[in-house]
C-alpha cells in the first residue's frame, strides 16, 4: 500500500506502541468537562425521560472521543495540521459541552451543529491527507457517508421537540453505533475489514486509561468542593465517603487489570471480516 502525507502519519514502531501526546491529553479535557456536564441533565429530570436523555447525549460524546482517538491512532499530533485540526474540534467540544444541559432544550441545535461538525470534519479531515491511498481513501469515504447520515437525524432532530427529537437522536446515534458492526457498508464501496483499521492497541489502551484518570481526577475534585460548603453534617460526610469510595471502586476496577488487558486484546487482535456484501 503505498504511503501518502507521510510526514502527518505516526511512525509506527514494533517494539513499543506510540506515547500519547500532550495535545491529545489538552484535547480529551475537554471531553471530561462534556461528560462531567452530563451529570446536570440527570440533575435538572431526575426521572426516566431524563436518564434516557442523558444515555443518548453520553452515547454521542463517547463516540466523538472515541472516533478522534482512533484517528489521532494514525496520524500524529506532534505536526502542525494535525494539531490545528485538533484545535479546531475542541473549540467545537467546547460548544457541545457548554450546550448539553439543555441539549433537549433551547440548544439542540447547537449540540447537533457541534457533534456533527466534530464526526464529519475529522474524518473529512482524514480523509484529505489519506487521499492517495488507496485503502484509506476507501475506508474514510465509507465511513464519512455513514457520519454524514447520521448527521441528517441528528439536525433534524434539533427543529422538533420533546420525545419526537428523542426518537430523531436515538436513530441517529443508532446509525453510528451500527456502522462499524457492519464494516461502513456502503453501495458502491464495499465493506472494510477489520484488518484494514490496523490499530496501535498500546496507544489506543493508554488514551483511554488517561481520560479515566482525568475523569476520576475531576469527580474527587467535585466532591471536595461541594462538600466544603456544606455543614459537615452525618447525612453529608456520609455522602462524601461514598462518593470518594466510588471512585476509589473505579479506579480499581479499571487499573488493577483491566488496562492491561485491554491493551493486549486490541493489539493482538487480528481478526480479518471478509466481506459478504
Amino acid at each position: 500500500m503505498t504511503k501518502t502525507a507521510p510526514s502527518l502519519l505516526r511512525p509506527r514502531n514494533a517494539e513499543e506502541h506510540a506515547r500519547v501526546t500532550y495535545a491529545e491529553l489538552f484535547f480529551d479535557l475537554v471531553f471530561v468537562f462534556a461528560v462531567t456536564q452530563l451529570s446536570h441533565v440527570v440533575l435538572k429530570h431526575p426521572d426516566g425521560p431524563g436518564l434516557l436523555h442523558a444515555a443518548v447525549l453520553l452515547l454521542a460524546v463517547w463516540w466523538s472521543w472515541i472516533y478522534t482517538t482512533w484517528v489521532t491512532n494514525w496520524l500524529d499530533p506532534e505536526r502542525g495540521p494535525v494539531r490545528l485540526m485538533l484545535f479546531v474540534m475542541m473549540a467545537a467540544a467546547m460548544v457541545l459541552a457548554a450546550s448539553i444541559p439543555d441539549a433537549f432544550g433551547a440548544r439542540g441545535l447547537a449540540f447537533a451543529a457541534a457533534h456533527v461538525f466534530i464526526q464529519v470534519g475529522r474524518s473529512a479531515f482524514f480523509l484529505w491527507i489519506a487521499w492517495k491511498d488507496k485503502g484509506h481513501r476507501a475506508n474514510f469515504l465509507r465511513i464519512t457517508a455513514w457520519l454524514a447520515f447520521a448527521g441528517v437525524f441528528w439536525i433534524a432532530g434539533a427543529f422538533v421537540e420533546g420525545q419526537a427529537r428523542l426518537l430523531v437522536w436515538g436513530l441517529a446515534i443508532a446509525i453510528e453505533y451500527v456502522s462499524p458492526a457492519v464494516g461502513f457498508w456502503t453501495p458502491g464501496l464495499g465493506r472494510t475489514k477489520t484488518s484494514e483499521w490496523n490499530v496501535e492497541g498500546g496507544h489506543m489502551a493508554e488514551r483511554c486509561a488517561l481520560f479515566t484518570i482525568i475523569a476520576l481526577g475531576e469527580s474527587i475534585i467535585v466532591t471536595g468542593s461541594t462538600v466544603m460548603g456544606l455543614e459537615w453534617e452525618a447525612p453529608v460526610m456520609a455522602a462524601f465517603a461514598g462518593a470518594f469510595l466510588c471512585s476509589l471502586a473505579m479506579w480499581w476496577i479499571y487499573f488493577s487489570s483491566t488496562a492491561e488487558a485491554a491493551s493486549k486484546a486490541i493489539a493482538d487482535s487480528r481478526v480479518e471480516t471478509q466481506s459478504k456484501y
